[in-house]
């Protein structure tokens, strides 16, 4: 595969292949100046506690940092992990739109792969993925790859050698192992499959040799599960259902679609007409994973980047499309599309960087104030509260440190290691499989954060006591953009009841409450 791809990328054209080394060194420069993010930090924390699989996804995004993050690579080396998948999956699309046009005359075929990349370039949301490493990341690139491997064994007509089937279990196990949407791209496979050859492609030895291979991959993901009162598959089920369907959350869900991927990709339908019956089943990859997630947006339960793999299948496509609608001499809506788009990939990392300010100013967050939570501030600050948390941690003689909600774990857990963290809420979460719940009486550095504010835990329903240690601010380009409260609290009730506060917290307010009344 490794052989492969640098065989695509030294087919690129000299334009196209400066484009993408511009793209990943700006990836790479955004790498280095933005802290990680709440999912970012929870995967890397997966590479600080290798295992099987674990609580809410399978291991996979864990397994591919850990060498970097057991030999303590900085955060700009573990973001060449994602920006080299990035890169895979963009020479892949490339090389399938390419195929796609094969049969096309003169340089039809390297303008439909140009374009086909382009339309991923210009897409808000692939930026993300392409720094941050989320199983969407690894599922991007097994997919791609899955839908090239597909369409090889679509076009033989002769039995593939047991390599080719080998090859195409080993992409299905390893995305099993990224993410249990993978699910979609392996019904996809068997689609595109059945309806090249018929029923006929069930005789062949090497279909099962391939599909033994794939659950023998995958299979650290039941046995982990298997030895953990299947958890992760309850929790994925629950998670899945969401709560009352409404039809009004899929129209949100379409819309947000829109905005994070763009139009561009949408030429796909006009790539679809040009393509041949074999190569029109490849929508598959496309449209099981997009009608699957939009469903379940319904019931609140998807998110704008679970959908990234299935665009990817839509960009080979989107590149014939835009191709043939640029040769027809009327590009001007293609232009008008590219430049609206590129503003909007120029003004997402711009506003990670400088943490929307001084757009986004405002008091903290809280419960009734209605004040929304500044989305970029997540990327900031994290790293220096995590090395303060440590520093209290010693001087006040304490070895855990406390948060009210696990995406609070997340960030402070991955900055404050060794520490361990524990989650002060009754669910159960892959903290409470590191740390466990902190014992009644137990004692614990709390953290808290302006963004995502709680009520002191004091009383029943928390410590028996907790003293206001001081505040971190934390400034981008002049302007406030959260701060963080630390606590020294002992005699914990183990009755937790986790409370949004209902007002900014002013420095030391708490100070006074020192001891709860019962």
């Amino acid at each position: 595969m490794t052989d492969a791809l640098l065989q695509h990328a030294q087919r690129l054209p000299t334009g196209t292949r400066w484009l993408l080394a511009l793209v990943f060194g700006l990836h790479a420069l955004l790498g280095a100046v933005l802290g990680l993010s709440v999912d970012e930090a929870h995967y890397a924390l997966y590479a600080a506690h290798p295992a099987l699989s674990y609580f809410d996804h399978p291991p996979l995004v864990g397994w591919a940092q850990w060498p970097l993050v057991a030999l303590g690579a900085p955060t700009v080396v573990l973001r060449l992990v994602p920006g080299l998948l990035w890169l895979g999956t963009l020479l892949l699309v490339y090389h399938l739109a390419r195929r796609l046009q094969a049969a096309a005359p003169g340089g039809a075929s390297e303008q439909a792969g140009f374009w086909a990349v382009a339309s991923l370039l210009l897409a808000p949301l692939m930026h993300i993925l392409g720094i941050s490493l989320l199983p969407d990341t690894l599922l991007m690139f097994w997919s791609a790859a899955l839908m090239l491997q597909t369409l090889r064994l679509m076009q033989r007509t002769q039995p593939p050698a047991l390599s080719q089937w080998l090859l195409l279990g080993a992409l299905l196990g390893l995305a099993g192992l990224s993410k249990y949407t993978a699910i979609f791209t392996a019904a996809a496979v068997a689609l595109c499959l059945l309806r090249a050859h018929g029923m006929a492609v069930l005789r062949q030895p090497g279909l099962w040799l391939g599909t033994l291979l794939a659950l023998l991959i995958v299979s650290p993901v039941p046995i982990w599960n298997a030895q953990n009162h299947w958890v992760s598959f309850v929790y994925q089920a629950k998670h899945g259902a969401g709560s009352g369907w409404q039809g009004l959350n899929v129209a949100r869900f379409g819309l947000l679609q829109l905005l994070a991927y763009g139009p561009l990709l949408l030429w796909g339908w006009q790539g679809l007409r040009v393509a041949t019956a074999a190569q029109r089943s490849l929508l598959a990859f496309f449209v099981i994973p997009f009608v699957v997630l939009a469903y379940l947006s319904g019931g609140g339960s998807s998110l704008p980047h679970w959908t990234a793999p299935a665009w990817v299948a839509l960009a080979p496509f989107a590149g014939v499309g835009l191709a043939r609608t640029w040769a027809a001499g009327k590009p001007w809506a293609v232009r008008a599309l590219v430049l609206l788009q590129a503003l909007a990939c120029v003004a997402l990392p711009a506003a990670m960087v400088s943490a929307g300010m001084p757009f986004l100013q405002g008091q903290a967050a809280s419960a009734q104030a209605g004040n929304a939570p500044n989305p970029f501030a997540d990327l900031h600050g994290w790293d220096a509260a995590g090395e303060r948390a440590q520093a209290l941690a010693v001087q006040h003689g304490l070895d855990a440190l406390a948060v009210q909600n696990w995406t609070l774990a997340s960030r402070i857990g991955w900055y404050a290691r060794p520490l361990k963290v524990h989650v002060l809420h009754d669910g159960f979460d892959q903290f409470d499989l590191w740390a466990g719940k902190l014992a009644a009486g137990g004692s614990a550095l709390l953290v808290d954060w302006s963004q995502l504010p709680y009520e002191t835990p004091l009383g029943a329903h928390g410590f028996a006591q907790c003293s206001w240690l001081e505040r971190q601010e934390v400034q981008r380009l002049g302007y406030a953009v959260s701060s963080f409260d630390f606590y020294a609290c002992s005699g914990w009730s183990g009755a937790p009841q986790p409370r949004l506060r209902s007002m900014p917290l002013q420095p030391g307010a708490d100070a006074a409450r020192s001891t709860a009344t019962p």
